[in-house]
C-alpha cells in the first residue's frame, strides 16, 4: 500500500490523517506545532521534524493548511516539499485556495516531475471524521485515478472536474454560497425574533419551506439555538474563502454582488472579536443591532 505523508493537523487534517491510519495506510505526519501530532503518533503514525523530511520519504503528500500563502510556502518555499519529493510523487492539497494558487503550484510541481492535485473538501469536522467529505479534484487525470482508493477513504462524493484549478474553482463557488446563505439565515432569524416570533417555531417553518438551506439547518441546530459557537469552520476562514470567491467571480467576468456584502459582514464579525468562533457566530452582529438573542425555547427541544 502507498505510503502517505500528511502536513497540517488542524481540525480537518488531524481527522483525515486518522482515517487514513485506520484504513491501513502507512502515514507520516508533520505539523508546525509538533504537539498536535501526538494522538496520531499514538495511533500508529510516524512524525518528522520538517516538511522536507516527510516529503522525501513518501509516495503521496497530503496538505490541509489554512491560507493560500501557506500552501505556496509549504510547496515552493525554502525547505518546501517540492524540492525534497521524489519524481513521481503525487501531492494532494485539501486546502481552500483560489484556482490561480492551485495552477501556480501545479506548474512548479510539474517542472520537477511531481503531480499536484487541488482537492479541496467540504463537509466539516464531522465529515472528515466519518469519511463523508465532498472532495473536488482538479489536475492530472492519471494521478487522480491512482489516488481514488485514498480519496474514497476520506470522501463520500469524490468528483474529478478537470485540469489544475478546477477543484479549487468549485470549492470557492461552494464557499460563496456558504457565506451568502450564512448571512441570509442570520438576518432572517434575527428579524423574526425581533418582531416577536418564537425562534423555534420560525426555524421549524423555514426548514420545511422554500427558504430552507443546509446552512440554516447547520447553524440553527448545531450552534445558534444552543448558543454554542465552538468552531467547526471559523469566521476567519469563511472570510478568507468568500474573499477568494469574490476574486474568482471577478476573474470570470461577474461583478460582485451578494458576495461583496457577505465579505463585508464577515470582516465586521472579525473586527467584533468573533474571528475564532464558528461561522454561525456571524448572527451575533445582527442580534446586537436588534437587541435580541436567537436561542432555544421549549418549542425547539
Amino acid at each position: 500500500m502507498m505510503s502517505v505523508g500528511f502536513i497540517g493537523l488542524g481540525v480537518m487534517g488531524s481527522r483525515m490523517a486518522k482515517r487514513l491510519i485506520d484504513a491501513g495506510f502507512s502515514v507520516t505526519v508533520y505539523n508546525r506545532t509538533p504537539e498536535k501530532a501526538a494522538l496520531l503518533v499514538e495511533s500508529g503514525a510516524r512524525q518528522t521534524e520538517t516538511a522536507a523530511a516527510l516529503a522525501s520519504e513518501v509516495d503521496v503528500i497530503c496538505t490541509c493548511l489554512s491560507m493560500p500563502d501557506d500552501v505556496v510556502n509549504v510547496y515552493t518555499g525554502e525547505g518546501g516539499v517540492l524540492r525534497a519529493a521524489r519524481p513521481g510523487t503525487v501531492c494532494l492539497d485539501f486546502t481552500t485556495v483560489g484556482p490561480k494558487t492551485s495552477r501556480f503550484v501545479a506548474e512548479r510541481a510539474g517542472e520537477r516531475g511531481i503531480a499536484y492535485l487541488d482537492a479541496p473538501v467540504s463537509g466539516g469536522p464531522e465529515g472528515a471524521e466519518q469519511g463523508t467529505l465532498t472532495i473536488m479534484v482538479g489536475g492530472d487525470r492519471s494521478a487522480w485515478e491512482r489516488m481514488r482508493p485514498l480519496l474514497d477513504v476520506l470522501g463520500k462524493t469524490v468528483e474529478y472536474l478537470g485540469e489544475s484549478g478546477a477543484g479549487s474553482a468549485a470549492k470557492v463557488i461552494n464557499q460563496y454560497l456558504v457565506a451568502v446563505h450564512s448571512v441570509a439565515a442570520a438576518e432572517a432569524m434575527v428579524a423574526g425574533v425581533a418582531y416577536g416570533l418564537d425562534a423555534g417555531k420560525l426555524y421549524r417553518l423555514l426548514k420545511e419551506s422554500y427558504g430552507d438551506s443546509r446552512m440554516l439547518r447547520r447553524h440553527m441546530e448545531q450552534f445558534v439555538l444552543l448558543r454554542q459557537f465552538a468552531p467547526g469552520g471559523a469566521v476567519k476562514y469563511v472570510h478568507k474563502d468568500v474573499r477568494l470567491a469574490n476574486a474568482f467571480m471577478s476573474e470570470v467576468g461577474i461583478n460582485r454582488c451578494l458576495g461583496a456584502k457577505a465579505e463585508e459582514v464577515f470582516a465586521a464579525a472579525m473586527d467584533a472579536g468573533l474571528a475564532d468562533l464558528d461561522m454561525s457566530a456571524v448572527i451575533q452582529l445582527f442580534e446586537q443591532q436588534a437587541g435580541v438573542i436567537v436561542e432555544e425555547t421549549e418549542s425547539t427541544k
